[in-house]
């Protein structure tokens, strides 16, 4: 499946830039374009923060403008915390990432516009994207650090296009099995006079019964607390024995 193209607009410092490439690196993401840099392209300081992510920044496209940048996009997705007075769908970014994949399922190329860190991106920026992308984040402090931002969607990404985690292959514990361990259980606790006083006593022990059965025991769990039930409840050597000889 073809990725998203990242492209950062104007973007000022080229510590975020290479925040911005370690954060899409992380997700296996390595498409990304520049517009107009502040501080000029190649920047020596993106390189120091991409760490191991400086594949991204030689393959970076640069370029003079937005229209430039998202030329070959049928998509486009500008982020911003600002709705602004445009009318266009506003998306968070779990629905973003997942029309986008089925955007590019299709066919279709996508762009995720970021905005410079001082103001975000300008509405001639945003008239041009396809949908807003936007972060439920504090009213009071809404700006995100660039990086950030490209963090989010780039792990929103891999996150839908990742195949789901298989279950571990275990054995589950039968019912009958689970019951016969709080048999025991409440024969050990009865022993040591746990269950007191007696007027409790059926309320403690549906607790226990239902403990055990919300825990989704495995069978080798059950054997386990079977055989920490023995080793507890055996006959302690008497103080007599455990004394050495003078």
């Amino acid at each position: 499946m073809s990725q998203p193209a990242f492209i950062l607009v104007r973007p000022q410092m080229g510590e975020n830039i290479g925040g911005a490439a370690r954060a899409m690196w992380n997700f296996g993401l390595d498409r990304m374009r520049l517009v107009s840099p502040r501080d000029g392209w190649p920047n020596p300081r993106a390189v120091a923060l991409a760490s191991g992510a400086g594949r991204l920044l030689d393959t970076a496209g640069h370029f003079d403008s937005v229209a430039d940048a998202i030329g070959d996009c049928t998509h486009v997705y500008a982020t911003t915390a600002r709705v602004r007075g445009l009318t266009k769908p506003v998306m968070t970014p779990e629905q973003a990432m997942a029309e986008a994949r089925a955007v590019t399922a299709a066919g279709g190329k996508v762009g995720l516009m970021f905005g410079p860190e001082r103001a975000g991106l300008e509405n001639e920026d945003v008239a041009r994207a396809h949908a807003i992308v936007t972060v439920p984040v504090n009213p009071e402090f809404f700006s995100l650090n660039l990086a950030q931002c490209v963090l989010l969607l780039a792990y929103e990404w891999r996150r839908q296009s990742a195949a789901p985690v298989e279950a571990p292959d275990i054995e589950r514990a039968q019912a009958i099995e689970v019951e016969k361990l709080a048999d025991h259980f409440d024969q050990r606790l009865t022993d040591a006079g746990f269950f007191f006083p007696p007027t409790k006593a059926p309320g403690m022990r549906l607790a226990m019964r239902n403990m055990l059965s919300r825990l989704a025991l495995t069978r080798a769990d059950v054997q386990i607390f079977h055989g920490m039930l023995r080793q507890l409840t055996r006959q302690q050597p008497s103080n007599e024995n455990q004394r050495s000889d003078p």
